[in-house]
């Protein structure tokens, strides 16, 4: 069975097929940089970081595409407050994204297009809406006239008044409908603007990613992908603008990951749960934090919480406790994929619970297994974590990784370890054995052997 996705405008499970045999596009919305991510913006990243994974093994062009916001209003009102250029303030976050979301082991984007470098092009996509009818000027303001698209609301599956009713529209003079929303908006003279035919101004949030994805993708693309929060308004505004100006089908498969509570709860402003990406990695690998995002299946909530962390991090031991035994084995032969438990699952609408539990599953063969079946499990094994995002360092550096800030670092356990060995030449059992005790206390394992001693954390 091929790649199956729930496409979130037909409400169902599809057959996955691109609109060019041996080439796929996709896009998924990427971060306004004003701030730091936080864990939620961090799952539609792993979820589609491993999408990328999975259709990079079957198709032979895989274009992704996650762009940068770095204009809007936050953006503006941050810099100022700091008194830093909107510019340098954005490419400061920016910057600070990529680390965060290389630290979770996603792998970085084909295109990263930047909001800024297509103004011209958001022009252009304006310009084109108000001649066929669908855009008008006011006040200074280019807004869509939702009411003049017969559709509009499919991919919410809302009618216009239940749209107003659900949501937080802006109640304008300059509006002739409530629900019409801003395309371009005036700049005042110590705000960041750009000439237009309509006066010097600045593009909404929703024109931004039409028009990055018409300059790089073209009018229509295989897979749009983000949050569940952005399908209204943001992705329902795409449609209409893009549908509108160029005809088509825009995407062909919409997909939208669930929320992420903390601790039993939402995630909000107001309860003061955000939990920052850059935070969690100084407490946990950036392994740990994946693993954990991929728990789930990307179509449900996921309650991130310190003992999913733990048990996240328990899983990964065990899976690389598997794999520090095998170290010295040759993997087998390339794997055929097309016949895996794990393969299957991620084919199934990245269904990464059944994938992870095959994973498990491959991992105790390995514990149990013959020396002659070792080496084509261990490939499996492997196989399987490249697809995930996960295992992906060397065996005895993961264990002995330290676990908290106040935890005895790899020098100190080094310099025990010789002093130890030297006290055995002394024949000074006692003081070798109460190394091995003070190392024990801290929560390092030491393992002798012919070759010498290893150490480990524990768990």
């Amino acid at each position: 069975m091929g790649l199956q996705v729930y496409n979130t405008l037909s409400g169902e499970k599809e057959d996955f097929v691109p609109l060019q045999p041996n080439r796929v596009t996709m896009y998924v919305c990427g971060p306004t940089v004003y701030n730091l991510a936080h864990i939620g913006n961090a799952r539609p990243v792993v979820v589609f970081d491993t999408l990328y994974r999975l259709l990079q093994t079957q198709y032979d062009e895989v274009i992704y595409a996650r762009n940068i916001t770095d204009i809007d209003d936050k953006i503006i009102d941050s810099s100022r407050e700091l008194g830093v250029p909107m510019e340098e303030f954005a490419a400061g976050f920016t910057a600070k994204y990529r680390e965060d979301m290389a630290g979770l082991n996603a792998l970085d984007p084909t295109l990263e297009p930047h909001a800024t470098h297509h103004i011209p092009d958001m022009i252009e996509l304006t310009e084109t809406l108000v001649a066929k009818g669908h855009a008008y000027e006011s006040q200074g303001h280019v807004l869509f006239a939702v009411q003049s698209m017969p559709d509009y609301g499919k991919l919410s599956h809302r009618s216009l008044e239940d749209m107003l009713a659900g949501a937080r529209v802006e109640v304008a003079d300059y509006k002739r409908y409530p629900g019409d929303f801003v395309l371009w908006k005036p700049s005042s003279e110590d705000e960041p603007g750009w000439d237009s035919p309509w006066g010097r101004g600045r593009p909404g949030w929703h024109l931004e990613c039409s028009a990055m994805i018409h300059a790089h993708l073209g009018e229509t693309i295989d897979i749009h992908g983000g949050g569940q929060d952005l399908v209204f308004p943001h992705h329902e505004n795409e449609i209409a603008q893009s549908q509108c100006a160029h005809g088509g089908d825009y995407v062909r498969y919409w997909m939208h990951n669930a929320y992420l509570d903390i601790d039993g709860e939402k995630m909000s402003k107001s309860l003061g749960n955000f939990r920052m990406v850059r935070e969690l990695l100084q407490l946990y690998p950036g392994e740990v934090l994946r693993f954990a995002l991929l728990s789930a299946q990307y179509r449900s909530s996921l309650n991130f919480s310190a003992d999913l962390l733990e048990q996240s991090r328990a899983s990964l031991d065990g899976l690389y406790g598997a794999l520090r035994e095998v170290q010295d084995i040759e993997l087998d032969n390339e794997v055929v994929l097309e016949g895996e438990g794990f393969y299957a699952a991620l084919n199934d609408d990245l269904n990464t619970p059944i994938a992870i539990a095959e994973l498990h599953a491959l991992a105790k063969q390995l514990n149990k297994a013959a020396a002659a079946e070792k080496p084509a499990l261990k490939a499996r094994i492997l196989a399987a974590a490249d697809l995930l995002g996960i295992l992906q360092q060397d065996p005895e550096q993961w264990f002995q990784q330290a676990r908290s800030d106040s935890a005895i670092n790899a020098e100190a356990i080094e310099a025990l370890i010789a002093e130890r060995q030297q006290a055995k030449l002394d024949k000074n059992y006692a003081r070798a054995d109460q190394i091995r005790e003070e190392l024990a206390a801290q929560g390092v394992v030491l393992e002798d052997s012919r070759e010498g001693t290893s150490w480990r954390r524990e768990s």
